[in-house]
């Protein structure tokens, strides 16, 4: 992969991925709510409904980076040769890229979730004291709880229709940054 590709593809997916996360973000807090034990009125109702956007801001464009690029680099080496370069292999090839993808992806995305949450069920706590209070409770595997579920989850989100995954994505992100990122 080029220089001029690779920056394409975190660019591209970093924005659309932010895009995405900043708009939904309120539709986030009601639903985390909706599923707190405490109830949805005692976890903050319709109050607040962006608490917890620090958190989501700072991840959302390197985790959704780090997807794209991921995505990208492994379709490119394993399409490149041997017996996943041929057409009828492509859905293979996309799915393994897409699985890769969200590995390295979580690795950014579940602690960011795992703090935007807490904070969403805890208005009255900062980002920031949940970050803290977390790491002081847990410590550093507690920003990583419900990993293995959550790229689970995103690997069935992702290989469950097979097919590619980044066209509709690359369409809207080339629009945004001026060219096409999906030259072979």
């Amino acid at each position: 992969m080029e220089r001029r590709e690779f920056v394409a593809y975190m660019v591209a997916g970093g924005c659309a991925g932010m895009c995405v996360d900043l708009t939904l973000f309120p539709l986030d807090t009601i639903k985390t709510r909706l599923q707190s034990p405490q109830g949805f009125q005692k976890a903050g109702g319709f109050r607040g409904v962006y608490a917890g956007v620090p958190s989501a801001a700072v991840g959302s464009f390197p985790n959704a980076a780090a997807f794209f690029v991921t995505y990208e680099f492994t379709k490119s080496l394993l399409g490149a040769g041997g017996g996943l370069a041929a057409p009828q292999a492509a859905p293979v090839t996309h799915m393994m890229a897409a699985s890769l993808g969200e590995v390295v992806a979580c690795l950014i995305r579940v602690p960011t979730e795992v703090v935007k949450q807490r904070t969403q069920a805890s208005p009255s706590s900062s980002t920031y004291n949940m970050l803290l209070a977390t790491l002081r409770e847990e410590g550093f595997r507690g920003l990583y709880r419900g990993y293995s579920s959550t790229v689970l989850r995103e690997q069935m989100k992702h290989n469950g229709g097979g097919g590619d995954f980044g066209a509709r994505e690359r369409e809207g992100c080339s629009a945004v940054i001026g060219f096409d990122v999906c030259q072979e």
